[in-house]
This record gives structure tokens, sequence and C-alpha cells, in this order.
């Protein structure tokens, strides 16, 4: 008899969760962020058309989206920190009304999009600006999970030349890494 994903899913989270969500607090150090993106990495787990007839599989699959999710989130962070200190650069009597700059900034991205192919353009809308998950993306724009990845770093790259943001290099400092043993990696 095979097992639904329902099935597997409502058992990941009741045997799992914690589990999880120790790995999820070796990431992030806020106990809610922490909560939330187990939540993110259950979602693009399960709400896509992979599915499940064990629990083992399931966990690594969520482990690993864990991961992605949380360095997704550190680029999306360091780009919107550099455009950030890209404003607080500008000399006081330079910096724009904030009434009138979200528009001209508004115009300024949107004539950087035009520049991009449609595709690249269509993957780094639905990521960052839908914030669809790349299996999202894929489905909706019928190309592989690999491609959207690609189109989706090539327009951003494009994107931070021609608006001249660039991100700062990650500060090892500012990434925290907690190895905590699991109950698993005891039991080796």
């Amino acid at each position: 008899m095979t097992r639904r994903s329902d099935d597997v899913l409502s058992e990941l989270v009741r045997d799992r969760y914690p589990a999880l969500l120790a790995r999820a607090r070796m990431l992030v150090r806020d106990p809610v962020a922490a909560q939330d993106l187990v939540h993110d990495a259950l979602v693009a787990t399960f709400v896509g058309r992979a599915r499940f007839t064990s629990v083992p599989a399931a966990e690594q699959y969520v482990r690993r989206a864990l991961a992605t999710r949380f360095v997704d989130g550190l680029r999306r962070r360091g780009r919107e920190r550099a455009g950030f200190e890209r404003l607080a650069a500008l000399p006081f009597d330079v910096v724009p009304d904030p009434a009138e700059s979200s528009t001209r900034l508004a115009d300024e991205i949107e004539a950087a999009l035009a520049t991009l192919a449609p595709r690249e353009r269509a993957c780094v809308v639905l990521r960052h600006v839908e914030d669809l998950s790349v299996r999202e993306t894929a489905a909706l724009l019928n190309l592989s999970e690999g491609a959207v990845k690609r189109y989706t770093s090539d327009g951003v790259r494009a994107l931070s030349a021609l608006l001249d943001v660039h991100p700062p290099a990650p500060d090892p400092a500012t990434v925290p890494v907690h190895l905590v043993p699991t109950e698993e990696d005891r039991r080796g």
C-alpha cells in the first residue's frame, strides 16, 4: 500500500518537527525566524509536485530546503542592504525627497528590468518581487528548476551592474555557525 504525501507530511511534522526546528535554529538565532524557516521549507517541499512515500525521504528534502531558503534570504538581505548603503552614502543635500524618490527608483528599476531578456525578467520578477519559490516559478514558466536558477542569477547580476548595486562580501562574523549534534548523529 502506497502512503499519501499528506500522511507523510502529518507524520513528519508530528515526529520530526523538533529536529527540523533544531536544524533551523543552527541557521538563525531567533526562534520565531527558525519556525518561519521550517514552515517555508515544509511549504516549498510539499506544495509542488514532489510526492514522498517515506518520512526519512521527505525529511531529507526539507533539510535541503531549510538551507536553500536560508541562503536565499541572506542573498536577498545583502542586496537590500547594498541598496540602503547606496542611498545612505549620498550627501545630505542630495538625498531625494521620499515622496519623489519612490517613483524615480521605480522608474530606474523598470528601465533596468526592460533591458533583460524576457525569461530573465520573468524569473527575476517572479522570484524577487512575487517571492515565488524556484519550483513555483519553474512550473509557472514551464522551465526546469535549473533554468530558473540560471535566468534569475543572470538577471540579478545584470540588474546589479545596471543599478550599480553590489552586495557586500559576506562577513563570516555575521553568520553564526553552531554545530549541535542531533540524536541521529550521536547514534552514528
